[in-house]
């Protein structure tokens, strides 16, 4: 039998004595949840084998203007998210039957984008790259504080909001001569006229880059840009996120033309050095 995982009101490990490189995490208020402006309802699915922590959690996104549905093994939390319009899918990694990497590999392959924060007691660096690698937004390691929950889930809904108002702002497709197009409406990425199968944080990351050609970002900012979350110890995900997009749209990975390494710094987006 696990122990137990989540602590409730103002124990916060993060916010006293955090490990050095961690942000301290605000005290959660349901009042600010979605900032000053009126909140707007959020449906949440939660997949969590462990009964009494999903109530839990049930109950803390409630407090936050969150409606909640609860699936308590893989294979039926995989059906209410195939089938129901979520906002965001709390999902346990270690569950009866189909685990959550698969929930989240199957969500992903079928073009369900619905933002996943997954939720486990495994906190090796492979294990958490490994997630974002079956397409989840965020890892949150058990045991963890509703403070730093909440923190979790308010930066994935602030990025999700940023991108549908970027996405409302520019439905155009981005054409860089002959070698590359990326349609945000469609999600579409095309190489030299072929069709190019991206992971959604894949897209996120190469339109991010392709909205500013030339700017060199630092793990960091695009983590906070495009992750929306800025933690230590998640840059390695960036590194493989950049080299799997890299993989897809360079014709000479020994030679990249568009996703440019700047050494000491970061990375940045160069179409103009693109070979024509």
């Amino acid at each position: 039998m696990r122990g137990p995982l989540v602590y409730h009101g103002s124990a916060l490990p993060l916010a006293q004595g955090a490990p050095s490189g961690q942000r301290r995490v605000p005290s959660a208020r349901p009042g600010d949840f979605f900032g000053s402006q009126a909140p707007m309802t959020r449906k949440v699915l939660i997949i969590e084998d462990e009964q009494e922590l999903a109530k839990l959690l049930k109950r803390q996104m409630e407090e936050l203007s969150c409606t909640v549905e609860l699936a308590f093994a893989g294979d039926t939390g995989l059906q209410l998210a195939e089938s129901t319009t979520f906002d965001l899918i709390l999902l346990d990694i270690m569950l009866p039957g189909m685990d959550g990497l698969e929930v989240c590999r199957r969500l992903r392959a079928q073009r369900v984008y619905t933002p996943v924060l997954m939720l486990t007691a495994r906190a090796s660096e492979v294990d958490r790259v490994l997630g974002l690698e079956m397409g989840a937004d965020d890892y949150l390691t058990k045991p963890f504080s509703m403070a730093e929950l909440t923190a979790r889930v308010k930066a994935i809904f602030r990025r999700v909001d940023v991108l549908s108002e970027q996405a409302r702002d520019s439905q155009h497709p981005l054409r860089f001569g002959a070698t590359l197009s990326i349609d945000p409406r469609s999600r579409e990425v095309r190489v030299r006229g072929q069709l190019v199968q991206v992971t959604h944080k894949e897209f996120d990351l190469l339109l991010h880059f392709a909205r500013n050609p030339g700017r060199v970002y630092t793990r960091a900012q695009l983590l906070d840009a495009v992750w929306g979350y800025s933690h230590e110890g998640y840059e390695h995900a960036v590194n493989c996120h950049v080299n799997r997009v890299r993989a897809k749209i360079e014709r000479d990975q020994a030679k990249p033309e568009l996703l440019q390494t700047v050494w000491g710094v970061g990375y940045k987006f160069s179409p103009e050095s693109a070979s024509p």
